[in-house]
């Protein structure tokens, strides 16, 4: 699996951009989260919107949706085709009534379903989202009454979508169901009320902290390095090279 960060940052950040990923899989192409920044990340990068077949979102915040209106106009009225949008079903009606309505909606496009090839997931079922790259949506803990889901991917490496310190589902995850890479968000100042502060995850014992890559950080994270015990740092468009517990930096994917 090769992953590259379209961006590091939280919500707030501004040097690192939203917390957005890149995956590839047997020549295919899926975005984790699509936020506000998301689009500018591709420019950058030198990645058009033509060569990305999927979307995985994890919650409605703006931070992991906000790029998704764009995404559809340039879809539909210049590369002429549907992504595919994985989402959990519980996040449909929302998205498209509380989110996407308002600048989506003209007289012949009334539903999300008129920009995407809407593929509903439900948490706790894996399923294959490209060739070789399965994914099981897992309910945690963010916003109070806001479903929000982070993801197991291939059954070994999870990736938090945002969420509060859980030490019981991480030593779960890892215990029971042979979990050996994370990469977990990171709120660099307590208190972690709807993110795991770095505090917090310091009190994670060792052998946990080593598999544990940190994430979704504000834009003073410079002054953290070397602060993290046994934890790293993820860095913005650094493409990772992930296998059996092992990160490294990897060749570009294109």
């Amino acid at each position: 699996m090769r992953l590259q960060m379209l961006g590091t940052g939280s919500a707030f950040a501004k040097s690192f951009y939203n917390n957005n990923a890149l995956l590839k899989s047997g020549g295919r192409t899926l975005l984790v989260d699509f936020g506000i920044t998301a689009p500018r990340a591709l420019f950058e990068l030198g990645i058009g919107f033509d060569e990305i077949d999927a979307v995985l979102i994890s919650h409605i915040h703006a931070d992991h949706i906000g790029g998704l209106e764009e995404l559809a106009f340039q879809m539909k009225f210049i590369y002429r085709r549907k992504p595919i949008l994985y989402l959990e079903e519980s996040l449909v009606t929302p998205l498209w009534e509380h989110s996407l309505r308002g600048g989506l909606e003209q007289e012949a496009f009334r539903s999300l379903e008129d920009y995407f090839e809407v593929r509903p997931l439900r948490a706790g079922r894996k399923c294959e989202l490209l060739p070789g790259l399965s994914a099981e949506l897992v309910l945690t803990r963010h916003i109070p009454n806001k479903p929000s889901f982070s993801f197991l991917f291939n059954d070994r490496f999870f990736y938090t979508a945002d969420m509060t310190f859980d030490r019981e589902l991480l030593e779960r995850l890892v215990n029971e169901r042979g979990v050996d890479t994370i990469f977990h968000d990171c709120q660099l100042h307590p208190p972690g009320v709807v993110h795991a502060d770095l505090a917090m995850l310091l009190t994670l014992p060792e052998e946990l902290q080593r598999i544990i890559y940190l994430m979704h950080y504000g834009d003073d994270q410079p002054a953290f390095v070397g602060r993290t015990g046994r934890m790293r740092f993820i860095e913005q468009h650094k493409i990772y090279a992930i296998e059996n517990g092992q990160v490294e930096i990897a060749d570009p994917m294109r």
